[in-house]
């Protein structure tokens, strides 16, 4: 665990009058990066002083798995999760491991965004699109760009096999009825050879290896305003996203100060600190940062996590059948 102290210099905020007098020890089990968890949780710490958090951070495949061993042992820790993706949200929702806070004020955010519920709430939004080298021949605007002559043997991408903006990436092309599974298999005759993360997919068309593929928006668009090669396209079909939400467990031992802890990830204020991190904020009223287009100019692709959680298996089956394994 790290125990965090509130920043002088951190956010200030003007707390609600429901969670003003929360205290206690607050637990949080998150994924996000080291620097972008002591950001959130100093931050948090400012709006709220007599909350001392407690935080354990690794990728999430590795806090589920710290997470799980604790179920089994009858004896869970965290009283907040913000982890990757609405997916495993969906999983442990449907274990009864989630408490629903229906009250949190979700009323400006999109339909899809967050769990109609109140399960889970979105943090921010990675989303999906697709990058280009900017010495490639074509500049696409649509994902069927990838299938053109220009685009064969020249594509890389992460697979949903390793990352899970990938997974997510392709149940919500996979379910577009103007894609489809039609679409990952026209990616396979144009040489596509998924493997690894986004990470990997970024380098090999920086470095010009391969020319267009899928990432995550954040990396080319971060690394373009530096001066890379490289650009990212909000293609007009639309992006998947990854939206990072936190979720109040069941088993919650300060279930307060988690609430008051979700009401900050959401507000505008908890939404400008993710944007100020450089990730697209979930909040349609909070600006994007630099490199990303206005929030009204990206369009979501439909995603429902539910179906994504129940054609998982099968999903990756059909694409190892495609792409092997």
């Amino acid at each position: 665990m790290k125990r965090a102290l509130p920043l002088a210099a951190a956010l200030t905020l003007t707390a609600t009058a429901a969670w003003a007098d929360v205290s206690g020890k607050l637990v949080l089990y998150t994924s996000q990066p080291n620097a972008d968890a002591q950001q959130t949780v100093d931050a948090f710490m400012a709006e709220y002083p007599e909350v001392e958090v407690e935080w354990f951070r690794d990728g999430t495949t590795k806090v589920m798995a710290k997470l799980r061993a604790e179920f089994e042992a009858g004896q869970p820790q965290p009283d907040v999760l913000l982890i990757a993706d609405s997916v495993t949200m969906e999983g442990l929702k449907a274990e009864d491991r989630l408490m629903a806070y229906p009250e949190a004020d979700t009323a400006a955010y999109e339909a899809g965004v967050m769990d109609p519920e109140g399960y889970w709430f979105a943090t921010k939004l990675i989303t999906t699109g697709i990058m280009y080298n900017t010495n490639a021949p074509m500049v696409p605007t649509s994902y069927n760009d990838l299938l053109s002559e220009e685009a064969k043997n020249k594509l890389a991408m992460p697979s949903p096999l390793t990352s899970g903006a990938a997974t997510i990436h392709m149940a919500a092309l996979t379910a577009n009825p103007d894609l489809g599974w039609d679409f990952y298999e026209g990616l396979a005759d144009q040489g596509a050879n998924p493997q690894g993360g986004n990470g990997g997919t970024y380098k090999a068309i920086a470095g010009g290896e391969k020319l267009y593929g899928f990432v995550v928006d954040f990396l080319p668009i971060r690394e373009a305003v530096k001066g890379a090669p490289v650009a990212f396209v909000f293609p007009e079909e639309g992006v998947s996203a990854v939206s990072e939400p936190a979720a109040i467990l069941s088993t919650a031992q300060n279930p307060d100060a988690a609430k008051a802890f979700i009401d900050f990830v959401i507000s505008e204020q908890g939404q400008q600190l993710a944007a100020d991190m450089g990730y697209l904020p979930a909040h349609p009223a909070v600006p994007a940062p630099e490199g990303f287009p206005a929030r009204d100019q990206i369009k979501l692709m439909a995603f429902d996590p539910a179906r994504a959680l129940a054609e998982d298996e099968e999903n990756k089956m059909r694409f190892m059948d495609i792409f092997g394994g």
